[in-house]
């Protein structure tokens, strides 16, 4: 009897991903998944970021408790047939949205209990300062199971990153809730929110119960700066999650600073000590068009683009670091 040799990286590592309980994706919006338009797509050729924020208030306006359904059972099925055991999305919970969508993803998530565990954390795509906004987020965060942020949002519109923060983690530290919070997005030297979200998780004594979603401008920095930075990523114990193909595309810029791709600095932050965990981030929508959801593709995008190649750690990433990353033994 013969037997066959692996003969692509795949073949490699999928195995051990499945034996180690199966592929984890940490990070999501499934609310919009799939929402792509040639309408979208020419508003997503136009527009940053921040101004997307407020052009999807109208897709979510329209949008019914039964539209947002299908759009949670088609992300959920899709995570199933790869052998996706657990995820976490985040969901608008907003002016716009109010409840309809988290309403409509815990009927979903009852509906797949058996296939796939599933973490709801409420978007904060308004921010938390704004008192409408506010009142939304207040609702929100009875309702899911990690509390998200969004700082940026607050820094935009008040100036008061700082104060998004305290609101954040002092919510979650009251409800007994982990955090899990977009920063340092833009691939700038002039964005610190990761050690923002680390010295307000030491000064809130929540070590351990947060989580810095792709930190991608850390990658812009010093090196002196980035190994500072990590060693205080560790007194805070607060892992990181990369979403490689949803940053990968960020726009030239002439700014100045260390070689590197606009993805959060795996092959750094493994070494270093800090927990990496894996998302994929939008699928098929505004944010992230040429994202399909795919697992496999995410994981062979952050070794190849951070040249990381330990296997046995990969493995982890897939695996047992996203469990920790959402909570789950």
């Amino acid at each position: 009897m013969t037997t066959t040799t692996p003969r692509t990286i795949r073949e490699m590592i999928e195995p051990e991903i499945l034996k180690r309980g199966g592929w984890v994706n940490t990070h999501a919006h499934a609310d919009r998944a799939f929402t792509l338009s040639p309408e979208i797509l020419e508003m997503r050729r136009t527009m940053t970021l921040q101004q997307k924020w407020d052009a999807l208030d109208r897709l979510k306006r329209e949008s019914t408790e039964e539209v947002f359904y299908s759009r949670f059972c088609q992300f959920f099925e899709l995570m199933i047939s790869q052998g996706c055991r657990a995820c976490a999305t985040f969901v608008d919970i907003d002016p716009q949205t109010e409840d309809r969508a988290i309403r409509a993803g815990i009927r979903a998530r009852e509906h797949y209990k058996d296939d796939i565990t599933v973490k709801f954390a409420n978007q904060t795509l308004k921010g938390v300062i704004d008192p409408e906004a506010r009142h939304w987020f207040d609702i929100g965060s009875q309702m899911v199971d990690i509390i998200g942020g969004l700082p940026k949002r607050d820094e935009r519109d008040f100036g008061r990153a700082a104060d998004a923060f305290d609101i954040l983690i002092g919510t979650a530290k009251e409800q007994g809730k982990m955090v899990h919070c977009h920063v340092d997005q833009f691939n700038m030297s002039s964005e610190y929110e990761t050690e923002m979200l680390a010295r307000k998780t030491i000064e809130h004594g929540m070590q351990g119960r947060v989580v810095a979603i792709h930190s991608i401008s850390v990658g812009a920095h010093s090196k002196m700066y980035r190994q500072r930075l990590y060693e205080l990523l560790k007194r805070a114990d607060m892992p990181v999650v990369c979403c490689p193909t949803a940053w990968i595309d960020t726009a030239r810029s002439e700014s100045i600073g260390p070689m590197h791709n606009s993805m959060t600095p795996v092959d750094e932050l493994v070494p270093a000590g800090i927990t990496v965990a894996l998302g994929t981030d939008n699928v098929c929508d505004a944010m992230v068009p040429w994202s399909a959801g795919d697992m496999w593709h995410e994981l062979q995008l952050l070794a190849t683009g951070c040249r990381f190649d330990v296997f046995e750690e990969l493995v982890r990433i897939a695996t047992e670091n996203g469990r920790k990353v959402l909570g789950i033994d």
